[in-house]
């Protein structure tokens, strides 16, 4: 046994080359074909038996250039010759294309990918490299749009969710380029607030939802003022409505005109 097993992918099934079985095991090679031959005579005619699971034809070429017949040998067929071997010889055949077999089974399930055998193969791992560069196109528009279409609302809501107090509508008109009387107006308009004397409220359909915060201060030692503000929850709320009616506040204005 001085020649190491190769074992090789032969379209996609890891074989070996009964030349190298029959110098490892001692054996003729002619005497081993002989041997394969009449495991054969027994698989054929079974037709829940694919001989093709344990030896496949093949032939090579000798040294005088004549072509000449062998058997490439899978595991299985290893195994059918192991089970017929006893001895020293026998127990270092099965132990060594064991080995060889597990080894180059490792080695194909390392690679992420395997080069294709044949002109048909790479056609098809062309295809397959296609189809996910089309996809990966796609995709890549698809998160650029999307970025595109989030980054005015993320930019903000990072403004809004920074702050943590209650603002005034004049703080807020700001954020759009309004006064305050003409953004008050505008909510009216939209339906969300109507005015009570001097103040503010929401209508019903709102007021419970914590989007303001209505709060009543002393001046001049006796009177007082009641002021409505809203919450960063009410901010982000008059956001989504106002965007929905196409205006939007002044940097969202700046990134529609920049982009």
């Amino acid at each position: 046994m001085t020649k190491e097993l190769q074992v090789i992918n032969h379209e996609g099934q890891l074989v070996t080359d009964s030349r190298d079985v029959a110098e490892m095991v001692g054996k003729q090679h002619a005497h081993l074909l002989r041997d394969i031959k009449g495991y054969l005579e027994v698989l054929d005619p079974n037709p829940k038996l694919d001989s093709a699971n344990f030896f496949i034809e093949n032939t090579y070429k000798d040294g005088n250039n004549q072509t000449r017949p062998c058997f490439l040998l899978t595991k299985k067929g290893c195994d059918m010759v192991a089970n017929k071997m006893t001895g020293e010889k026998g127990i270092l055949f099965t132990a060594t294309y064991v080995t060889r077999f597990e080894e180059m089974e490792n080695v194909l399930k390392s690679k992420t990918h395997s080069l294709p055998m044949t002109y048909k193969e790479a056609l098809q791992a062309l295809l397959i490299e296609v189809e996910k560069n089309e996809c990966l196109q796609i995709e890549n528009s698809t998160f650029k749009q999307q970025i595109g279409e989030m980054k005015p609302k993320v930019s903000y809501y990072d403004i809004v969710l920074k702050s943590p107090s209650a603002l005034s509508v004049t703080e807020i008109s700001k954020d759009y380029g309004m006064s305050a009387n003409k953004f008050n107006r505008l909510l009216h308009d939209l339906g969300i607030q109507y005015k009570q004397g001097k103040v503010w409220f929401l209508y019903s359909k709102y007021h419970d939802k914590g989007y303001t915060k209505t709060e009543t201060y002393t001046y001049d030692i006796d009177k007082t003022r009641v002021s409505t503000k809203w919450t960063q929850k009410g901010r982000l709320f008059l956001y989504d409505i106002l965007k929905q009616n196409n205006v939007l506040p002044m940097i969202e204005q700046d990134i529609q005109y920049i982009a």
